[in-house]
């Protein structure tokens, strides 16, 4: 028994919600990353949910597109975390409001 499509869509509405609050409310970077990874992997379950829903591959694409753009997002987004934790020596996001020296 497949579930219907709706649930997909209500379940990835969840995950993307939680995604925002946690980068709106959070101020860890790390947290913060991990936020935007929750959002990503929302809009992914949203285009796997319609490539099945219309029996087609596009989606699926689409997503594996996504997720290879999120892995280089994140070697990124921590080399400049750790950058900016060995100049700074701390990683919240209010005390570094400037990335200059």
């Amino acid at each position: 028994m497949i579930a219907p499509l709706s649930y997909y869509l209500i379940l990835s509405a969840v995950l993307f919600s939680i995604g925002v609050v946690g980068v709106l409310v959070r101020r860890n970077p790390l947290v913060m990353f991990m936020s935007i990874e929750l959002m990503l992997n929302a809009a992914n379950l949203t285009f796997v949910a319609f490539s099945r829903y219309f029996n087609t591959i596009q989606g699926q694409i689409v997503v594996f597109f996504i997720l290879t753009i999120a892995a280089a997002e994140v070697v990124v987004g921590l080399a400049i975390i750790v950058s900016i934790f060995r100049s700074k020596a701390t990683i919240d996001v209010d005390q570094v409001a400037s990335l200059k020296g």
